[in-house]
This record gives structure tokens, C-alpha cells and sequence, in this order.
């Protein structure tokens, strides 16, 4: 089946693309329509985030199960203590008033990103806000890598997943953007309910191998990645068998033989979460057709160190 959202995220000879992580979260917020404009000024026009459901069926974009102290501060500012809420367990009335501008720079969490900006008033997107902001004029050319979580809670339970991915589908055939978006997720029991409700959407395979260990305040994937671990597994080949459209390793997994194998097999390769400069210089040099970032600016300036563009009709700077 041809796909024409796939294009936007294929690189090429001089070209390597570049994705905002949950928008830009090195600097700005992360999973907020505020990181989300940031990043589409700065002129990335592809947006990773993840998607999770309330308990009254609402898509949200927001990373964790969990409502997470480092990140969330209630209507009156202070950030939430005791027991994380599941965001499964609250309606989107709940959410609506909480705070998500900012970290904790107190917690581990708040470390990891110092030079992240401070807000007040961000607050939890709904999938739909994010669609209608790019189903405006102006922004036709901006993609979306939606990932949807799997709740590790329901992950054997086949009508949970049905209903998670129709909520999901909905909101963005709502809007016309079944064209503009991927189909992104660890979890590749929910991949392929994904490719049976929406085929016209391309799906993205997300893996990373067990003997590396969760970010520090992040929800592991490993309960709801297949088992990848042994000398006879091929991860490209999996993912073509499975009717993946792109492989998205971590950049600790991935080499320069994986990168050729998944492009023989047909496979775009979209390499996550690349920060550090000696990292981005790497996977550059794997040949990835994108890099996956909190820092798009960091992963720009490599590139054009390099000559290479991360948009077709872009002009390098002589």
C-alpha cells in the first residue's frame, strides 16, 4: 500500500530529518502545544509524542501512566505529592487544570533537562488540540509520530486495545490527517489492531533492548516491547514481517548493518533519543533517514556542519 505521509520522514543522499521529541524537551516543555509551536518555528516539521487515555475515553499527550510529581503542579502551583495518579483513573476535566510548564529541579527528573524554559499556565493537551493546531493553513506540511502507550495494566486485553486505537483513529480522521501521520508504538500487538482499523496509516515500530535501563523518571517499555534478546534475532526483519513501515531503534541498539539491512528490506529508520553531540554525530554517520531529539537545534547545527539539510526545499547557508 503506498503511503504518502512516509515521504516526510524518508531521508536521502544530503538529507536527514529531524524530529521533535514530545516536542522539544530539552528546552521547552515537553508534550505541550507551547513545545509544540516552539519546535514548528524553529522549522521542524515533524512532531514525536505519546498519547494516553483518561478514564472518560479522552486521547491526552502526555508521557507517563502516571501523572508525574517532577512535572505537574496543581490549580494552585505546587507540585503534586504522595501517590501518582494514573491518568487512567481520571477524567479530562481532572487534568484540564493542572500545570505542566515546567520540572522539578529538585527532582532526578528535573536534572536531566536544566536548560529547559519555566512556563506557568501549560497545560495537558488533548490529541484534538494538537490536530486542529496543524490542520490550519500554514502548517500542511508538518507529520505526526503519535505514539500511543499501552497501558501495562490491560496490555493482554484484546477490546481495551481496540478501544484505545479507535479513540485515537477518530480524532485524527476528525481533521483529515490520516495523510500527515504514523502510527507509533512499542507495544506490536496494538501496532497490528492499529494497521486493522486505520490501513491507511503506516505504522512505526519502536524497540529497545532490555539490558538498557529506563530514563530516570520515564515509564520502561520493555513490559510491552516483544522479547528482541538472543544471537538469531533480526530486528529489521521482524519488523518487515510484521508490516512495519519504519524502525524506530534506540541509539544505543542500532548499527551501520542494521541501518542497510532495514533499508534493503524497505524500511525507513528513525533513530531515538539522540542529545548528545558525539551521539548525533553517529547516527548521521549510520545513514538514518531521521533523528529523533530533544534538542532539534543541536541535531540543525550538526547537520549543517555537515552540508546536509533536514527539509528538501531548504537552501544551505554558504
Amino acid at each position: 500500500m503506498h503511503y504518502p505521509q512516509l515521504a516526510a520522514f524518508a531521508g536521502g543522499s544530503d538529507l536527514i530529518r529531524v524530529i521533535g521529541h514530545r516536542g522539544a524537551r530539552g528546552v521547552m516543555p515537553e508534550n505541550t502545544m507551547e513545545g509544540f509551536a516552539f519546535t514548528l518555528d524553529c522549522g521542524v516539521r515533524l512532531l514525536e509524542f505519546d498519547v494516553v487515555m483518561t478514564r472518560d475515553e479522552v486521547p491526552v499527550i502526555t508521557h507517563n501512566h502516571s501523572l508525574t510529581g517532577s512535572i505537574v503542579r496543581d490549580g494552585a502551583g505546587n507540585w503534586l505529592r504522595g501517590a501518582e495518579p494514573k491518568v487512567a483513573d481520571l477524567a479530562w476535566s481532572d487534568l484540564a487544570a493542572l500545570d505542566v510548564g515546567g520540572l522539578d529541579g529538585r527532582s532526578d527528573y528535573g536534572q536531566r533537562f536544566p536548560d529547559q524554559a519555566f512556563l506557568y499556565g501549560a497545560r495537558i493537551p488533548r490529541l484534538s488540540d494538537l490536530c486542529a493546531l496543524i490542520a490550519q493553513p500554514g502548517y500542511e506540511d508538518v507529520h505526526l509520530m503519535l505514539e500511543i502507550k499501552s497501558d501495562p495494566a490491560k496490555l493482554q486485553d484484546g477490546a481495551a486495545r481496540a478501544a484505545v486505537v479507535a479513540a485515537v483513529v477518530a480524532e485524527v480522521r476528525a481533521l483529515g490527517l490520516t495523510e500527515r501521520t504514523l502510527m507509533h508504538s512499542f507495544d506490536w500487538a496494538l501496532l497490528a489492531e492499529c494497521k486493522s482499523q486505520a490501513p491507511e496509516m503506516p505504522t512505526s515500530f519502536l524497540t529497545q533492548l532490555p539490558d538498557n535501563d529506563a530514563d530516570l523518571g520515564e515509564d520502561h517499555a520493555a513490559p510491552s516491547c516483544p522479547d528482541l534478546t538472543g544471537s538469531t534475532v533480526n530486528v529489521p526483519e521482524l519488523v518487515a514481517e510484521a508490516g512495519g513501515s519504519l524502525w524506530c531503534p534506540y541509539y544505543l541498539d542500532v548499527t551501520a548493518e542494521q541501518v542497510a539491512q532495514a533499508r534493503a528490506l524497505g524500511l525507513l529508520v528513525a533513530v531515538w533519543t539522540v542529545n548528545e553531540q558525539a551521539d548525533i554525530d553517529h547516527i548521521i554517520s549510520l545513514g538514518a533517514d531521521a533523528i529523533v531529539t530533544d534538542y532539534p537545534g543541536r541535531v540543525q547545527r550538526r547537520l549543517l556542519a555537515q552540508n546536509l539539510r533536514w527539509a528538501e526545499q531548504q537552501v544551505l547557508p554558504a
